[in-house]
């Protein structure tokens, strides 16, 4: 996952080409994806994951390939579970360095289930690797 501290983030441009810029109320599947290539999705507060479940969907049902970006009050301990939501970049809330980031993400090495980066669980790779 691509980390930015908040001052090296730059918003969209109104109108720019290729960015589309989500409410946490839009529903992914009711906007063209034509063209492209960065989502912002918005977490107006930690404790408001809408922005988790509309990344999946973008991810997994929509087979959105392109950039996926959390923007707003994303804190460290977050980034782990955006990853696996399909976030592809995450920008920290003002105040947070960015080199804390990586702690996080050494302290789980590996998950059982799937998810939406790594759809195959656990058990589905490690019998691949025998046979």
């Amino acid at each position: 996952m691509n980390i930015l501290t908040f001052e090296d983030h730059q918003a969209p441009a109104e109108g720019e080409a290729g960015v589309l810029v989500l409410d946490n109320t839009v529903d992914p599947r009711s906007v063209s994806l034509a063209g492209v290539r960065r989502i912002d999705l918005n977490f107006p507060k930690f404790t408001d994951g809408r922005a988790y479940s509309q990344a999946y969907l973008l991810r997994r049902r929509l087979g959105f390939a392109g950039e996926i970006r959390a923007t707003g009050d994303v804190l460290i301990d977050q980034l782990v579970q955006m990853a696996r939501s399909g976030f592809t970049t995450a920008v920290l809330r003002q105040g947070l360095k960015a080199d804390a980031a990586q702690r996080q993400f050494d302290r789980f090495k590996g998950f059982y289930q799937g998810d939406a980066a790594h759809p195959a669980p656990h058990f589905a790779d490690a019998d691949a690797a025998v046979a």
